[in-house]
């Protein structure tokens, strides 16, 4: 069993399903690497169940039907026993495995990469529904998950598909660990280190626990990060084409061009193709679609803090750090990493990578955003809007805010600062962001500052901030 850490939410809405006295179906999402199938299989362990796992063959030139039921076949045999020859169609693979279910125990059935399973039979979902309803839905103590990182096909063929309404128990869609969870990767050495470590390899993993179980917790950040991304055949060199492949199935060449757009900064549909030269279309926005549901790309939907109403234009902002650090910085050297020549020193000598760092700890602070809740004294409040704030506007008079907290009665504005030093200069562009923020009548403003760094005494002696939060407090540390 890999590392386990966290989910235990998660856990216990899927705990919760058998109180029923009638079977469960599961959809599981989420990004890839990001322990969907070690969480599924977390839960038969803890619930003392049978555990059968069935996984899709990725589909390559020249396979067929045939060969995803013969894998199908091969797997559920090596699980159950059952018969290995392979069933001439799905509904007979269903069959088969609805013949080993036993209703005396509890028992987890999980399709992994389902998508890899229906790539060559667009009956797929129809048959599985039959399946579910004519025989899996018998068995009163039967989980029954479908899982994937191609999260566009269970949303199109499952979620989406009005056949499967009234069917589905629990969808669930697996984040990226929480800050602290990821620190426990690092063990006990954790307390031990400096704490930019630490920093400097979330900047690029993200909270992405595949990546963070090759941690060498002895090891300093760039010792970690040449050995996982600057050798050849390491994970991070070559999971981007995987990812790439796996779950972009539509306007390949299309969705890495616009993925390239955001690698410096968030944008609008409308920014995205002027700067591909292309008119704004459907195309840009499925692309889009795609990217966030498989987690690569959030779209910032706040609240216009003037009209209490949802932004017109959305922003649409690369959430995956390792996504940015790899066609930022892996991509343009591939062919060296490959041929094994290529000699990486530290962090600190790639090229902007102070800014990119900038990038990478926003979006660490922006997608752990609900952690900040307690320490900016929010409380009980109930919150309309957490999301980045941009609004354009001439000769200088635009705004652009790492994250807008807004609550009936108050806007808080929160910067997201990673700075060796960190002195009185962030007071002054605290305050130029703040005269440039709308606010609704009966709306006080707050702000804030998260930060990495060594902070200035005189910053917190002025008392400007109403909350100044270290990140070591999202770390746990």
């Amino acid at each position: 069993m890999q590392s386990f850490y966290g989910r235990e939410s998660i856990l216990a809405d899927l705990g919760s399903l058998w109180k029923k006295r009638v079977p469960s179906f599961v959809t599981c999402r989420g990004r890839r690497r990001v322990g969907k199938s070690t969480l599924i299989e977390k839960f038969a362990e803890r619930s003392g169940a049978r555990f059968i796992r069935i996984e899709g063959a990725r589909p390559k030139a020249k396979m067929s039907n045939a060969d995803e039921l013969a894998n199908f076949a091969e797997q559920l045999s090596a699980a159950t026993g059952a018969e290995d020859s392979p069933p001439s169609n799905w509904l007979n693979a269903f069959l088969r495995l609805d013949g080993t279910i036993r209703d005396s125990e509890r028992t987890v059935v999980l399709l992994d990469e389902v998508s890899w399973m229906a790539h060559y039979d667009l009956r797929f979902s129809s048959t599985l529904k039959i399946a579910w309803d004519g025989h899996f839905k018998k068995h009163p103590r039967l989980v029954f998950v479908v899982c994937g990182s191609v999260s566009s096909w269970i949303l199109e063929n499952i979620i989406q598909d009005g056949s499967f309404y009234g069917r589905r128990s629990l969808d669930i869609v697996v984040p990226e660990l929480p800050l602290a969870e990821c620190v426990k990767f690092w063990g006990r050495a954790a307390s031990r280190i400096d704490r930019r470590e630490i920093v400097d390899v979330l900047s690029v993993t993200g909270g992405i626990p595949r990546y963070l179980e090759e941690i060498d917790p002895g090891a300093t950040a760039n010792e970690n990060i040449r050995r996982l991304a600057f050798r050849p055949k390491s994970v991070l060199r070559e999971d981007f084409e995987e990812m790439f492949t796996d779950v972009i199935t539509k306007l390949p060449s299309l969705t890495a061009s616009v993925l390239r757009t955001l690698v410096d900064d968030a944008r609008t549909v409308s920014e995205i193709a002027s700067v591909l030269e292309m008119e704004k279309n459907g195309h840009i926005s499925d692309v889009l679609a795609q990217l966030e549901e498989c987690g690569m790309v959030s779209s910032d939907e706040g609240m216009n803090p003037a009209s209490g109403k949802a932004v017109r234009e959305k922003h649409y902002r690369l959430r995956d750090n390792y996504t940015r650090f790899f066609l930022k910085y892996i991509e343009p050297v591939r062919k060296p990493i490959d041929a094994g020549a290529f000699a990486f020193g530290s962090l600190d000598e790639l090229a902007g990578w102070e800014s990119v760092l900038g990038l990478a700890f926003e979006n660490l602070v922006v997608n752990n955003a609900a952690q900040l809740i307690g320490p900016l004294g929010i409380g009980g409040a109930h919150v309309i809007s957490c999301a980045p704030y941009r609004r354009s506007g001439k000769a200088g008079d635009g705004v652009q805010v790492d994250l807008l907290i807004q609550t009936q009665r108050a806007i808080y504005v929160v910067e997201a600062k990673r700075r060796r030093e960190i002195g009185g200069e962030i007071i002054r562009e605290m305050e130029d962001r703040v005269a440039k923020i709308p606010k609704r009548r009966g709306c006080s403003i707050r702000t804030a500052i998260v930060y990495e760094g060594s902070l200035a005494p005189i910053v917190e002696a002025q008392g400007y901030f109403d909350a100044i939060v270290p990140f070591r407090t999202l770390l746990g540390l």
